[in-house]
């Protein structure tokens, strides 16, 4: 049996105001907009798993059956929450910390933003033979 220990004590999540899993901070400063749906989907899943100090132990097998991910998928997912500072891992055990003070951006997954002119002006480029 594998025997629990907070992984980081000064992260132990908590929480404040009403009764949530999840802070409103989650959405409001800005930390749902900077996951990929797959780290949002293990975020989520290792939330409800967790305990009271936000503990868990499901193994790499168990979360990608659970959740349909392949395990390049997961590596990918549970690094990138690791990266932004969300979770703890430490080989066998999470810890589901409490939110940073703000989010933490990874340049590899922001995503490009597209105006609705450049995709006119590509659109029509490639309509008159330029693509």
């Amino acid at each position: 049996m594998i025997k629990k220990k907070v992984l980081v004590p000064d992260r132990i999540r908590h929480i404040e105001g009403g009764f949530s899993f999840i802070p409103h901070r989650f959405i409001s400063d800005g930390f749902l907009i900077h996951l990929t749906q797959k780290e949002l989907l293990l975020y989520l899943f290792l939330v409800l798993a967790s305990d009271r100090y936000g503990l868990s132990f499901y193994s790499y097998d168990a979360i990608c059956s659970l959740l349909q991910f392949s395990v390049d998928e997961y590596i990918a997912a549970r690094d990138g929450l690791i990266e932004k500072d969300l979770i703890a891992y430490d080989g066998a055990l999470f810890q589901v910390l409490d939110l940073p003070a703000s989010p933490i951006k990874t340049a590899l997954r922001e995503k490009p933003r597209f105006r609705v002119k450049n995709l006119i002006q590509q659109s029509l480029w490639e309509g008159q033979g330029g693509g």
